[in-house]
């Protein structure tokens, strides 16, 4: 591991690192909005400013970039006793500008030990947050290794019509 110190509009922080590149997320960005590569130390500061541009926070996630990156999902249901499914995975992959364009499910090229796994993390994912609902928990899998990571968890609002209108 390495550290890279900067200084950021009066801030001092520390940086601890496992090897580049990285990815800088503003916080408030979305939609690629805000994220940077950086891969080496010595363009980490201009990338910072960079990626904070227009949105008047200076919060950032910074994350172990993935060269050949897959986007997988995996869709949950909770409820209040306690349990905890997972309804399996999809792959979003295919994307314009950041902006998922095609879901498919089940995701293609996993293996069954490496499904349920997804499954089971998503699961602890929910459960460790007491989640209630239905949710989605999102990762990032990287094609070179066959590791995913937890990148983050979206609610969904349930709409149920009684026939009623």
């Amino acid at each position: 591991m390495s550290i890279v110190s900067c200084t950021h509009r009066e801030h001092s922080h520390s940086l601890i690192y496992e090897g580049f590149p990285v990815l800088i997320k503003a916080v408030h960005g979305g939609g690629g909005k805000g994220m940077r590569t950086v891969h080496c130390p010595t363009s980490f500061l201009e990338a910072l400013e960079s990626a904070l541009k227009g949105f008047g926070d200076a919060a950032v996630l910074v994350e172990k970039f993935i060269e050949r990156p897959r986007h997988v999902e995996v869709q949950v249901f909770a409820d209040t006793a306690g349990n905890t499914v997972s309804l399996w995975e999809r792959d979003c992959s295919v994307q314009r500008r950041n902006q998922k364009i095609i879901e498919e499910a089940p995701a293609p090229g996993l293996s069954s030990e490496l499904r349920a796994d997804l499954g089971a993390k998503a699961v602890a994912a929910a459960k460790a947050v007491n989640y209630v609902g239905a949710g989605t928990v999102e990762f990032i899998f990287d094609k070179d290794t066959d590791k995913f990571f937890f990148m983050e968890m979206y609610v969904k609002a349930l709409c149920l019509q009684n026939g009623q209108g």
